[in-house]
């Protein structure tokens, strides 16, 4: 069975139809950068766009870069404020004519699908995938069951929300070196672990790709850290799983 998922950003959407029994892309997926400033309309607009791509007519799944319940956005820390309250499947499935909109949030997406398909498999336990980008995703899971809308990404560290010290988008704002980053991940991990003791770490989002230069450098960490085997597909795969969930 084939689902549309897309995974909104903060700098890009991305989309493509998913093999639910395989867990993978059946075409390439179709990806468009993100308005700024990314008001619900003009996000909405390049949902469409990216469905549209592939002239899909059925149940799209969708994913969001914040706390959803429901279909509607609860927080916005990486995209425009006026999405909060907004029901997001509402205004997506509006806008691409009626099919099905089911909308959660980013990281728990891409953490369902790796704990399916991916780096996650049969694990049980406590197992928290981290996603590094514009921000940090988290997605909890205990015995594999999803405790949704966790936003570990805004924990405090050094004064600041982690995201705004140890994301992608710090490493490049920064121009930090790969060990530079991976000294603020490291601290970030060592928070995370004290607070949620969890035998696995999963690090997904695009970093995961070249999780060669900087998870050798991660020490002392207690569990074990392991790169996303969806990589940056994970929300896209994780969307689609959800939006075939409520049909």
């Amino acid at each position: 069975m084939n689902v549309f998922g897309v995974d909104i950003g903060g700098s890009g959407i991305k989309g493509a139809p998913v093999d639910l029994e395989r867990g993978e892309l059946t075409e390439p997926r179709h990806k468009v950068l993100t308005p700024h400033p990314a008001t619900p309309d003009g996000v909405a607009g390049c949902v469409v766009e990216v469905v549209e791509n592939f002239g899909w007519k059925g149940p799209v799944g969708v994913t969001f870069p914040g706390v959803v319940t429901g279909s509607t956005i609860r927080t916005a820390a990486n995209v425009d404020k006026g999405w909060v309250g907004v029901d997001a499947g509402k205004l997506i499935s509006d806008r691409l004519g009626g099919p099905p909109v089911t909308v959660l949030n980013d990281a728990d997406a891409a953490g369902v699908a790796e704990m399916t398909f991916g780096a996650g498999r049969g694990r049980q336990g406590t197992v928290i995938l981290l996603t590094f980008g514009t921000g940090i995703g988290s997605a909890l899971f205990v015995d594999g069951k999803l405790v949704p809308n966790t936003e570990l990404g805004h924990l405090e560290l050094k004064g600041h929300d982690a995201e705004k010290r140890a994301s992608t988008k710090a490493k490049e704002d920064e121009d930090l070196s790969w060990e530079h980053w991976a000294r603020r991940v490291t601290k970030y991990l060592a928070h995370v672990e004290m607070l949620f003791s969890p035998e696995l770490f999963i690090i997904g989002g695009g970093v995961s790709r070249k999780a060669d230069k900087f998870l050798p450098l991660i020490e002392d960490i207690k569990a074990e850290i392991v790169p996303a085997e969806l990589e940056n597909n994970a929300g896209i795969v994780g969307a689609a799983m959800a939006a075939a969930a409520r049909r």
